[in-house]
């Protein structure tokens, strides 16, 4: 049987990535920092312990060697390096990266969008040969630029898929952006105000679908850069009605011709100026990507979670990795205020 080693298993991508390999057939190992285990996997599924920053932690779970390395948690080069010291072991791997490594050839990107004039104008849709970001420890996106540059310059050695995430949705977020919309229903919030006219595009990428990625690529090694999204980039408009529909809420939207006039009033976590939509031909020719759920048929799970998750607690610390990004998203006495003036 064919062995594959996830690494990232309790994450968002992690827990449907190894239930999507284990159904195809693979022996997964779910390595993790907790080592739990995911009601979903099938028994089968060896869970384990996993300091990603120990290298002979990571050197005794690979072993004599496997066929598949899945790394959902690369983050520096250092990280792809572990894996390319360990290419004599591993068949082939697949690693999550993110669309946050493309710049619009004017050296704009997601790190300049909160800049005077920083906002990145990407093509529509964004192809994989776009120019990304330089490799650097400087900040997220150069870091993940820095693993894909590592992992492609050794794919003589150990073959290599990248997938580019765009707006990762699903249960197990870290940074769940379907919450502006969520919280908002629950705290009987019925008006929203969008900036850009709420016709914003950041193309959302279903956990499950990204999951189908790490299957399908699985099973065709090859040294590739993808993109990984869902089939439709809706505007934050169609994704605010679409989870009204899943709640049974109505709300109004009031939308604005431009930007937020604050970080309180008006800002979402898909705002964005101008569209950023992944292009999906390449994943569709190269391994016969067909996306296995919609956003909108994903959204009862993610709207359920977030309601569980969200029940007698403060958003902040339920979700304090989106309150860092956005720790001004629910300021309500300034949406008043706005409304009142």
């Amino acid at each position: 049987m064919r062995r594959a080693v996830v690494i990232g298993a309790g994450g968002q991508i992690g827990r449907p990535a190894v239930a999507a390999l284990a159904r195809d057939g693979w022996a997964v190992t779910a390595a993790s920092r907790g080592g739990g285990r995911d009601p979903d996997w099938p028994g089968e599924v060896r869970a384990e312990r996993l300091d990603r920053e120990d290298d002979a932690a990571l050197d005794a779970l690979i072993g004599d060697g496997c066929d598949l390395v899945v790394d959902i948690v690369a983050y520096e080069a250092r990280h792809a390096r572990q894996l390319t010291a360990l290419a004599g072991r591993i068949g082939s791997a697949v690693v999550v990266s993110t669309a946050s490594v493309y710049e619009d050839g004017m050296g704009r990107g997601f790190d300049t969008m909160g800049e005077p004039g920083g906002f990145p104008e990407y093509p529509v849709p964004i192809p994989e040969h776009q120019p990304t970001v330089p490799a650097s420890d400087a900040t997220y996106s150069t870091r993940k630029a820095a693993v894909e540059r590592e992992l492609l310059a050794a794919g003589d050695r150990l073959p290599t898929t990248l997938l580019r995430a765009g707006a990762v949705h699903g249960p197990h977020s870290p940074l769940p952006r379907e919450l502006y919309f969520v919280k908002r229903n629950l705290d009987g919030r019925r008006r929203r105000v969008l900036a850009y006219g709420g016709s914003s595009r950041f193309h959302p990428a279903a956990a499950r679908n990204v999951a189908e990625l790490v299957r399908l690529a699985a099973a065709r090694p090859g040294s590739r850069v993808l993109n990984a999204c869902d089939p439709q980039a809706p505007t934050v408009a169609e994704i605010g009605a679409a989870v009204d529909a899943v709640m049974g809420a109505e709300a109004e939207t009031v939308p604005l011709d431009g930007p937020e006039p604050s970080a309180s009033v008006g800002r979402t976590p898909w705002s964005v100026p101008y569209p950023v939509v992944c292009d999906m031909s390449a994943a569709e020719r190269e391994l016969g990507y067909r996306p296995v759920v919609s956003y909108a048929r994903s959204l009862p799970e993610t709207v359920e979670w977030l309601t569980r998750r969200l029940s007698g607690r403060d958003w902040r610390d339920a979700f304090p990795v989106l309150a860092r990004a956005y720790p001004e998203l629910f300021d309500y006495a300034a949406e008043d205020a706005w409304f009142a003036a």
